[in-house]
């Protein structure tokens, strides 16, 4: 079954989301949706280095990763290539609890901060060379 979504870019998210189309905020970095599998859920991918990847050619929309519907009863799977939606296999409990971990360990990657090197210590006023000081050390040596 061939399916495909057609696009809006919005500002705001309107009230009543409309079967069959992918609506986009830039300003607030989201895409909404119905599930396409029909239950009518609301599926809410937010746009960000750590979550859902969006890409606009001027003609289509392709959103990356694949959308998994793990807290929806229908747990559908699904990619969103070129406004077509291509189904993806059923995962299992298993394969969802390690793709949640595998989320989390990225998502835990990205925002952990590297080590900031430590400020060098304040010189104070009395502790600061001379001109006369540092030429007559660069002799001593």
């Amino acid at each position: 079954m061939k399916m495909s979504l057609q696009y809006k870019f919005v500002e705001f998210i309107p009230e009543k989301v409309e079967e069959g189309i992918l609506y986009v905020s830039i300003e607030y970095c989201t895409a909404i949706h119905k599930c396409v599998c029909g239950c009518g859920n609301e599926v809410v991918t937010p746009l960000s280095p750590t979550d859902w990847r969006l890409t606009f050619n001027g003609k289509s929309i392709t959103l990356y990763p694949s959308i998994g519907n793990w807290n929806f009863e229908c747990q559908a799977h699904y990619w969103i290539r070129n406004n077509n939606v291509e189904f993806a296999g059923h995962w299992t409990e298993k394969e969802i609890r390690l793709g949640r971990e595998n989320d989390l360990e990225r998502k835990t990657e990205y925002f952990d901060m590297p080590d900031i090197p430590k400020e060098e210590p304040v010189i104070q006023e009395s502790q600061k060379s001379t001109i006369w000081q540092k030429i007559s050390k660069f002799f001593r040596l």
